[in-house]
Parts: C-alpha cells; sequence; structure tokens
C-alpha cells in the first residue's frame, strides 16, 4: 500500500487483487442497505455491467444467502443499455444483472431500473427524462457503482460528453465496440448506440466507488487520476466529486506515479529489484544503455539517494547490467553440466519433466513457442496441458464447414445433421447446444495435435483437461470449483513436474486467463507439501496482449531468425484463429504477428539498454509459492 502524493486528483486506494476489494466495496454497500433499513428509507443504487462489478455482485449475493441481507428496500437504477437490445439477448445488461444480481436475491421487481434497450425513436427522448425524473424522486443516487473504460468512458459518457449531461441516447466510441466485441463475437455485432446515465446524473450521487482491474486499465487510470479534467476523458470530471473513492488492483495502478518510479515522490527503501526497475526507467528516459549512465543522469532525475548508497554510477551500473544479462539463457531447462550460478534456471537435473499450462488450446505456441521447441529439443520430458476446450471462440461460420465436410462423408449421421440445423437457425438468444460444443472443441483439439506433433511431441504427451469451469457455452464461465482444482492437482501429481510453465498474463478479453491461473495456484496450495514439489519452479508467460516490462524478467530465452519462423508455422496450425479470430481485444493484428512484434520489441529493449542483438526474446517471471 503506498501513501497518496501530490500528482493524484482523486482519493484512490490500490489492493493486491481483485477479490479482496471486491468484498470490501460489496460490504460498505451492505452497510448502507442496513443503515437506509434502520431509518425506513429506501436505499438507491447506481449499478453497472461488465468484469469490474461481478465479484461485488457475488459477494453482495453470498451476504443475502448466508447473513440474512435483505433488498427489499433497494431501489436500483442501472447505468446503461445498448440501443437496440431486447432484455432476453444474451449480451444485454438486463440480462446480465439478472444473471449475476437480481435472480439471487429479494429485491422487488419493481425497484429495478434498467434502460429499455428496445424503445422507439419516437419515445426515446421522453424516456431518458423520464428514466431522470424517476432518479430524481427518489432524492437521488445514494451510491454509485462505476468501472471506467479505455476510452475513459464511466456508464456510456464517451470523449467529449458534458460535464451537466444527463440521462441521454449516444453513439459509442470504437474502441468501446472493439472492447465489447469478443462477448458479441465480432465486432460487428455489437450496436452502435446505447442508453445512458448522464455525467450530471453520476456526479449526484451522494458516494461514487470506481473499480478498475488489470494492467489493460493503468493508462487510462493514471491520465485519470494524475491529469487535467477535460470532456475527452470523461471519468476525469469525478476529480470535483467530494466523495469518490477508486478501488483499484496493483495491475492497474502500475501507471500511477508513486508506483511506476516511486523515487520521485518519496525516499525510497532501494532493494536490487527497485534499483534495477529504477535504472530501466533511467536508461529509456536518457536513451542511454545502462553502462553509459553517468553521476548527471541520475542526479538530474530524481535518484541522487540511490547513488548515495552504491557511491557511483560505474560500480552500479555495471552490477544491473550484469542482473539483466543474467537473465539470458537459451537453454530454458537449464544447461547440464554447466556452472549455473549466473543463470536462471538450474543445471542440477539435467532432463527436467515439464508441464507447460496453456489455458487456451494456442497458448502455449502464441506465447512461448521457441521456449516449448527448444525445451523438446534439448531432451526434456515436456507435457502440454489445454486447460480448456477453446470451444467458444470457434465460429459458428467454421462450425458450420466442418459439420456439412462430415455430412458429405457420413449421410446417415443424425448427429450431424441435428448440429447443422441448429447452426443454421441460431439466434441472439440460443446458448450453443452440447453437440455443437463438443465439435468446436473437437476443431481446436485437432488444431493443437498439429502444432504440437509439428514440434515433436508425442501425442502421449499432450492432455485436454477440459476444465469444468469453462463449459457453460457462454462468454460467463463459473467460479473455479474443487472439480477443477482435482484435475489440476491429478496432472500434476502424475508427472511430478521440475519445471511449470503457466500464462500469468491476466488482460485477455474474457478473464479465462485469471481463472486458469488461480486454478493452477489453488492446486499449488493443495500439493506444496508434497515432497516432489520441492523440485518444482514455476515460470509464468505472458500471453499475447502484453509483456513482461524488463526489469520484471528473470529468464530471457533469444530467439533466432529460424526459430521465429518455427513458432510461426506452430501459431498456423490453429487456422480457426485466424483471419479476424473473435477474441483478439483491442488490437486488430493477428495474434502471430503480435507475437513475432512483442518479442522482437523485448529483444530490442535488451539491446538498448547495452546488452546483446538477438532477434527476438521470449520472457518469463518466477512465481514463488
Amino acid at each position: 500500500m503506498f501513501e497518496e502524493t501530490r500528482f493524484e486528483k482523486i482519493h484512490n486506494v490500490i489492493f493486491e487483487d481483485s477479490t479482496e476489494a471486491s468484498v470490501l466495496v460489496a460490504h460498505e454497500i451492505a452497510t448502507l442497505i442496513r443503515e437506509k433499513e434502520k431509518e425506513n428509507k429506501p436505499c438507491v443504487l447506481g449499478l453497472a455491467t461488465g468484469s469490474s462489478p461481478i465479484k461485488v455482485y457475488e459477494e453482495l449475493v453470498r451476504l443475502h444467502i448466508e447473513e440474512g441481507l435483505s433488498f427489499a428496500n433497494v431501489v436500483t437504477f442501472n447505468l446503461d443499455e445498448y440501443l437496440p437490445m431486447d432484455k432476453g439477448n444474451l449480451q444485454s445488461y438486463f440480462y446480465f444483472m439478472h444473471e449475476h444480481l437480481f435472480n439471487h436475491i429479494d429485491i422487488l421487481d419493481e425497484n429495478i431500473n434498467i434502460p429499455d434497450g428496445m424503445v422507439s425513436n419516437e419515445d426515446l427522448y421522453q424516456y431518458c427524462i423520464d428514466y431522470e425524473m424517476k432518479i430524481k424522486s427518489y432524492g437521488g443516487l445514494d451510491f454509485q457503482l462505476l468501472g471506467i473504460g479505455r476510452t475513459g468512458h464511466i456508464g456510456f459518457n464517451e470523449p467529449g460528453s458534458h460535464y451537466n449531461s444527463g440521462t441521454r441516447s449516444i453513439t459509442l466510441d470504437h474502441i468501446t465496440r472493439v472492447d465489447a466485441a469478443p462477448a458479441f463475437l465480432g465486432i460487428e455485432n455489437v450496436p452502435r448506440k446505447a442508453i445512458t446515465m448522464g455525467i450530471g446524473t453520476v456526479l449526484s450521487a451522494k458516494r461514487i466507488v470506481l473499480l478498475g482491474w488489470g494492467g489493460n486499465k493503468a493508462e487510462i487510470l493514471k491520465e485519470t487520476i494524475e491529469g487535467e479534467i477535460t470532456p475527452e476523458v470523461p471519468a476525469t470530471y469525478l476529480q470535483n466529486h467530494e466523495n469518490t473513492t477508486f478501488i483499484i488492483d496493483e495491475a492497474a495502478a502500475s501507471e500511477l506515479t508513486r508506483v511506476k518510479t516511486p523515487w520521485l515522490v518519496t525516499t525510497c527503501v532501494w532493494n536490487d529489484d527497485l534499483k534495477l526497475k529504477a535504472i530501466v526507467w533511467l536508461s529509456e528516459l536518457t536513451e542511454k544503455p545502462f553502462l553509459k549512465l553517468t553521476d548527471k543522469d541520475y542526479n538530474n532525475n530524481g535518484m541522487s539517494g540511490l547513488l548515495t548508497e552504491e557511491g557511483t554510477a560505474y560500480d552500479l551500473n555495471i552490477k544491473m547490467f550484469n542482473k539483466l544479462q543474467h537473465t539470458i539463457t537459451g537453454w530454458p531447462g537449464g544447461k547440464p553440466n554447466a556452472d549455473d550460478t549466473n543463470r536462471p534456471e538450474r543445471a542440477t537435473i539435467p532432463k527436467k519433466r515439464v508441464i507447460i499450462f496453456s489455458p487456451h488450446p494456442d497458448d502455449d505456441v502464441i506465447s512461448m513457442g521457441g521456449t516449448f521447441d527448444r525445451l523438446v529439443e534439448q531432451g526434456h520430458e515436456v507435457h502440454i496441458a489445454y486447460q480448456t476446450s477453446g470451444n467458444i471462440a470457434v465460429s459458428d461460420e467454421e462450425a458450420l464447414k466442418f459439420a456439412e465436410i462430415t455430412q458429405s462423408l457420413c449421410p446417415e449421421c443424425k448427429e450431424t445433421e441435428t448440429i447443422i440445423n441448429f447452426l443454421k437457425n441460431k439466434t441472439d438468444h440460443d446458448i450453443d447446444s452440447v453437440e455443437v460444443r463438443q465439435l468446436k472443441g473437437l476443431i481446436r483439439r485437432s488444431e493443437s495435435l498439429g502444432a504440437t506433433r509439428y514440434f515433436g511431441l508425442s501425442d502421449e504427451q499432450v492432455h485436454f483437461l477440459d476444465l469444468p469451469f469453462y463449459e457453460t457455452g457462454t462468454i460467463k464461465k463459473n467460479n473455479i470449483s474443487q472439480d477443477d482444482i482435482d484435475v489440476m492437482c491429478s496432472l500434476i501429481s502424475e508427472i511430478k513436474p521440475h519445471q511449470i510453465y503457466a500464462a500469468g498474463d491476466l488482460a485477455d478479453p474474457h478473464g479465462t486467463h485469471k481463472v486458469c491461473l488461480d486454478a493452477l495456484f489453488e492446486s499449488l496450495k493443495v500439493l506444496k507439501s508434497e515432497s516432489y514439489m520441492d523440485d518444482c519452479w514455476v515460470w509464468l508467460y505472458r500471453g499475447a496482449w502484453h509483456e513482461w516490462e524488463s526489469y520484471q524478467i528473470e529468464m530471457a530465452v533469444p530467439m533466432s531468425p529460424d526459430q521465429v519462423l518455427r513458432k510461426r508455422h506452430a501459431i498456423f496450425y490453429h487456422q480457426s484463429q485466424k483471419d479476424g479470430v473473435m477474441f483478439q481485444g483491442g488490437d486488430s493484428r493477428e495474434f502471430w504477428v503480435r507475437a513475432e512484434d512483442r518479442n522482437r520489441l523485448t529483444a530490442k529493449k535488451y539491446n538498448d539498454l547495452g546488452l546483446s542483438e538477438y532477434a527476438a526474446i521470449e520472457a518469463f517471471k518466477r512465481y514463488h509459492f
């Protein structure tokens, strides 16, 4: 926990993870509900949708079921809704709120207010006025829960929204539609308009709490908390609200000045990790490699205290240069019969048993295909474990193509005919049938086997876990359960690995990576006391969205131009994820292009800091359990 600084214009609290923070927010809401109940008054809540408030709603449901929290005196007003949007559509906010909250508590139906996504153009103006007046009839909002979009929007108040704006229709920003695209299975399906409460409506709330999770929100949160008030970043208007708190996790806070460059705002306790972080920052700021930094560079950029501890820039530069240099290895499994004192991995176990956990059936090759190839080539016993089927990322068109091929080969197969009929008649209200999900899962499975065989791995060493949390048929997944953990524990205890690789990238658009990582962490807790775990090291890779910062990297595996091409070919086996993939987030490049650009950029950063020049580098950070 850091103290707030002069740079910050909005009160904010940083938590290690979103779960603890969400529980705290839910309990604040529960306290308010109970206080209003004692006063025999309604508790008027403004509610948000999206991934950010889900755990808050889960805790409120738990408080109702297990601790008797009643919502009988609660009146809710939702921030927004797509336009047009039928209530029964799985992507509607009406469906979202009932799925996550209203269906599980004792709130009265007449006290639920969600903008009507099917209101006619003729009635829209008056409808918005009536929605606004209904909020005012209750004396305004007692508590407003918010998320924040990458454009800085709150609700659907996009850039350009006026300070005094009320409930109205609005045209959605392109970035907002891109971010929503995964849920709609493609940007072409995302509505272009919405109804939203206005900035003025939100600011009239007596208490505002904004939730921000994940590294993809870090830049906009810095701009909102530390920047000037501007209609181009509507969330900055919250600087003028006297009772607003931003609740954010460490990843979302990573760009704040007090977190990213604490030496600029306070006296630091300098450990080696912070020294490396500071010197990487100074090197990038001055555009100088480590070994060319001078005493003047340190003193002119708020780091004189560090020099006082270390003596001279020369000594410090060499020390940090060596620290970064020792992260580089062409032997991710350790180099046999070598001095491993200054290498990231152990040479003492020449042939290692390795599990590479891949949340989806392509994260292994996208994120660490070069390292995967190297581990197999260097004789380690490598196992790939695909944690989910990835079936939801296969388009209906792709599934129909395979079904029709199957029907051509087997005209009498009734099940194939059923699948084809379902796909041809599928509507926005339909969840994929079990048979369709199985087909889509088989498509991803066959693609995975193509890639692993290309790297020379036998099929016996490829494991399809199909973790139960994922198999809902919708974007919304279940929480991890004991069943998921049991599956993970079973594989780990069977293989008894010396190395585990897992996705530490929590920025994927639909949250599967985080659930898969949580499942691993819970499994490690269960198995920690087993003797074979004493020799097990866990390495985290990043996915298709972000890379570790240079100062965070603890193992850097260089790739030659030939290895870059081999990695590209392995990714190409995942044909259903090429050419307009559904879950690409806010980046229009295909995954193989992103992976190559990211690996090339990591290598360039190492070179800019004064280290050897490589074609590409894959990066890892060790997780200690």
